[in-house]
């Protein structure tokens, strides 16, 4: 597992000691990313091999994992992501682990990319949160909140998305920017230094919802190509 390497002096980012503090602390005074760090053991290249001819996101669930043929560092690494799961859907979420091999870009992205790998925030309708784990392979990264420069609030690229757009800078545009997302992604400060959330860390993000009292946490998935594979558990 790769060493966790966290920003100096950034009050926004706390590390916590377990699950339980990591799934009841809340998100106040600034703070809008919590982190458990952990240093796992077992195989988890052993369980993304499985999968490795799939293209795409492979979806795993917790009965395939207990029937994969595995070594006894394979099996433990199984068992890890199990109760990990399990851990989580105690708590009424609804987990997924997917092996990644490559994502999908947008055909035409326009002025602002809406993949995965651009910067965003995730956002929701009522208070939820985001809850990211890399396994194997590169990991998710996220930027200080004063580093991110929403892509919709530049004027190159509003004038840009007026012109797709095409209407006034209304209510309307408002709302086209929010039907299609482009208000929740957003480009990093030219001096800006992203930070990483290393694999095997358990992260807890704050995002956009009606009453949110934090910024949301800011983050993207790493640039991946067909054939760098990840194991990644998000919900």
């Amino acid at each position: 597992m790769s060493a966790l390497v966290l920003p100096q002096d950034y009050p926004r980012l706390r590390v916590v000691a377990g699950f339980a503090e990591l799934s009841s602390a809340s998100f106040e005074d600034g703070v809008h990313a919590l982190c458990w760090q952990r240093e796992l053991s077992g195989d988890f290249g052993e369980i993304v091999r499985h999968f490795a001819g799939n293209e795409g996101i492979t979806s795993i669930d917790v009965d395939q994992l207990i029937g994969l043929a595995l070594s006894p560092t394979g099996r433990v690494a199984a068992a890890v992501l199990v109760e990990d799961l399990r851990c989580l859907q105690a708590l009424g979420l609804q987990p997924e682990l997917n092996v990644i091999n490559g994502y999908r870009r947008e055909e035409k992205p326009g002025p602002v990319p809406r993949d995965v790998m651009s910067w965003h925030a995730d956002s929701a309708t009522e208070e939820t949160d985001t809850w990211l784990c890399t396994y194997y392979g590169a990991s998710s990264e996220a930027l200080r909140h004063e580093d991110a420069l929403c892509c919709s609030l530049e004027p190159e690229i509003r004038a840009a998305l007026l012109a797709v757009y095409g209407g006034g800078d209304d209510a309307g545009f408002a709302e086209f920017l929010s039907e299609e997302c482009y208000d929740l992604h957003y480009s990093a400060r030219p001096e800006a230094t992203p930070y990483v959330f290393g694999q095997g860390n358990l992260w807890r993000v704050a995002t956009i919802y009606p009453g949110c009292p934090v910024p949301p946490c800011v983050h993207r998935a790493p640039a991946a190509s067909r054939g760098e594979l990840r194991l990644l558990l998000i919900s």
